[in-house]
């Protein structure tokens, strides 16, 4: 596809032509997500709720989460449990985190469900009992503390009832010209006794301990922790795909051979002097698939069957093959492009003409030009001679070079080693001729090929 950017069309073009490869494709990943499901180690998981009473802050709820983990509760569990797992094993198969409100929620892993629900009601219950000590250790502390504090706040109050009843003493006596600053004073010394009454109320609320319930034992797993093998295989399918496409799209971008005529013309340094069609079901196909092996060619056909039906034949970017025309409106194309090819000689008339050794089409053309200029008469007789694509080698002789080739066969650099190869024989390409792919009347547009208008430049 070379720069162009990919369309929805074009992806729709290769999903109708390549629809067969995408579904052995999805078909393939499915059984590998299957496989991975069933290499997987078997793994079931339980959970249950642990209800944290009293009013708490967010930070103190992390702190009960980290309780929940913590080395005491796990080293307590691992004791307690059947199968005496590790410390180590029962950080990997449990955990806790915060629900909605003040509800812890712990889960447990392992490999039956039997285990799993006996872990997590373990660590549940030990969680719970170590919280409960340290909810013990505190409420003492905290107790303690509470007697001080209360003690200090009563003396408190003793000091500020006695100030006001001297303040009450010393208004009764008389002293009118002090009553504004006593009233005053009075005043500061009830709020601050309503201060320390406040003050000794909070710390007596606060004295109790919070509660830790365990809402429910953990109910027994049915299922396997994870994926299921439903959504590994769809998974895997999809997977499959989606690498699929970015696979063609890569293919694609990565093909540099030509496709355009002027990008020809530049390779070769010569201009393509004509056009012709070729019938996919021509002669020349069946002969040159025959000839470029040893082995027979019903084993040939056999041979790539597979990638006809999972690929196709040709690139699946490129639209349909246009219809072909009839026999003698061919016989005009191919007589135009040996009148044209008689004008564009400027010296000796040319004598041979180079073919790609794998482009049966191109190979087709350029045998029905030499049995034209033979019956011509007024044209001398021309050698088809095929070139390869690496190291291509050019038979030495006078006369010029006329290339025949099908677009989308060979990229710039290959065309530049044909026309190294004719200068290294004392050959100069005269110009070339460009075979264009049709099928018949009656058949779909299910093979692949177009003329240069229509497919994008400098893809593959």
């Amino acid at each position: 596809m070379g720069d162009e950017a990919v369309r929805l069309s074009m992806l729709g073009r290769m999903l109708r032509r390549r629809w067969r490869f995408f579904v052995v494709v999805a078909v393939l990943g499915a059984l590998l997500g299957a496989c991975v499901w069933l290499l997987l180690p078997t793994r079931y998981q339980a959970s249950t709720d642990v209800l944290l009473q009293g009013t708490r802050t967010s930070d103190e709820l992390v702190t009960e989460t980290q309780v929940a983990m913590s080395s005491v509760v796990l080293d307590r569990t691992a004791a307690a449990l059947g199968w005496h797992p590790t410390r180590g094993e029962l950080q990997r198969q449990a955990t806790a985190a915060l629900g909605d409100g003040n509800v812890l929620t712990i889960k447990g892993t392992a490999d039956s469900p039997e285990r799993a629900q006996q872990l997590t009601d373990q660590v549940a219950r030990e969680y719970v009992s170590y919280a409960t000590e340290l909810a013990n250790y505190t409420t003492d502390a905290s107790a303690r503390m509470f007697r001080e504090q209360r003690e200090a706040l009563r003396q408190e109050v003793t000091k500020v009832n006695d100030r006001i009843t001297e303040l009450q003493a010393a208004t009764e006596r008389g002293a009118a010209p002090e009553s504004p600053r006593i009233r005053a004073e009075l005043q500061d010394l009830r709020t601050a006794l309503t201060q320390a009454m406040t003050k000794l109320d909070e710390a007596n609320s606060g004295a109790g301990p919070a509660n830790v319930v365990i809402m429910g034992q953990a109910e027994r797993p049915s299922h396997r922790a994870g994926l299921s093998l439903l959504e590994l295989a769809a998974g895997g399918a999809l997977l499959a795909f989606v690498l699929g496409v970015f696979g063609h799209l890569a293919s694609a971008r990565a093909d540099r051979r030509l496709r355009v005529e002027s990008d020809i013309a530049a390779a070769l340094g010569s201009p393509v002097l004509a056009t012709v069609d070729v019938p996919e079901a021509s002669p020349g196909d069946d002969r040159a698939t025959a000839e470029s092996t040893d082995q027979p060619a019903g084993q040939q056909r056999w041979k790539p069957l597979g990638k006809r039906l999972l690929l196709g034949r040709e690139p699946w970017y490129e639209v349909p093959l246009p219809i072909a025309g009839d026999e003698p409106s061919r016989d005009i194309r191919y007589r135009r492009a040996l009148a044209r090819l008689r004008d564009a000689e400027a010296g000796p008339p040319t004598s041979l003409v180079l073919v790609p050794d794998d482009n049966a089409a191109a190979h087709s053309a350029a045998d029905r030009l030499a049995r034209l200029a033979e019956a011509d008469g007024r044209y001398p007789a021309l050698t088809v001679a095929e070139v390869a694509a690496a190291r291509p080698t050019v038979p030495d002789g006078a006369g010029t070079v006329l290339v025949v080739l099908s677009l989308g066969t060979r990229t710039a650099w290959e065309l530049v080693g044909v026309v190294e190869a004719c200068a290294d024989a004392g050959r100069q390409i005269v110009g070339a001729v460009v075979a264009y792919r049709t099928r018949p009347a009656g058949r779909p547009a299910d093979t692949i090929g177009a003329p240069p208008g229509d497919v994008l430049a400098g893809s593959s």
